[in-house]
């Protein structure tokens, strides 16, 4: 798959880690743990990690990545408790189909809701709309990841650095922003595993 890339070798006795864009795993290659780097959006997160997943089984799968934050104040490195579509209406669904398709994923820890869609969320009133619907942070890639870990029986933790406030300036802001989250990124890396 174009844009897909694999460092480093799959076993069982490691955890995956997996990012959208290279940029963010800049500073995870020190760990020496093979991460994978699947594109933007929730399709090219699912199918990458599905096609890896079906080869090679890690011990789990961390997502590290950056997230836009909907709530004033909210900075610095979350992991996140549930994950939600904020773009599909799985309610919608249920009720035209019976089945759930998109219901919300709750990852066993406490922490915020992070909500992904397959759009940059950059509006002042997008953010206040998803806030109002009890979502704290915004990303492209973690619900896709959540679900197909566990379509594959496999532990995950997703990993958001605050980049942007998800509003007019977030694109500029993301830019700015990137070199420092992908730090930040590492540096909680680096903690989770000096305590395990």
């Amino acid at each position: 798959m174009r844009g897909v890339k694999l460092h480093q070798t799959i076993s069982l006795d490691r955890p995956l880690l997996v990012v959208a864009l290279e940029e963010e795993a800049q500073h995870l290659h020190v760990s020496d743990l093979p991460v994978l780097v699947t594109g933007v959006g929730k399709v090219r997160a699912a199918a990458a990690l599905a096609s890896v997943l079906a080869r090679q089984r890690p011990s789990r799968v961390i997502n590290l990545g950056t997230a836009g934050g909907l709530r004033e104040g909210m900075r610095g490195t979350q992991v996140v408790g549930r994950v939600e579509q904020h773009d599909f209406e799985d309610e919608k669904i249920f009720g035209l189909t019976g089945e759930h398709f998109g219901a919300a994923i709750e990852l066993g820890v406490s922490g915020p809701v992070l909500g992904s869609g397959d759009s940059f969320v950059d509006s002042a009133a997008t953010r206040a709309g998803l806030a109002a619907r009890g979502i704290d942070l915004v990303d492209m890639e973690g619900y896709a990841i959540a679900f197909t870990a566990h379509q594959f029986g496999l532990p995950v933790t997703l990993v958001k650095e605050i980049s942007d406030p998800a509003d007019e300036g977030a694109a500029k802001t993301w830019r700015e922003s990137i070199d420092d989250c992908a730090e930040r990124l590492g540096e909680w890396l680096h903690r989770e595993l000096r305590g395990s």
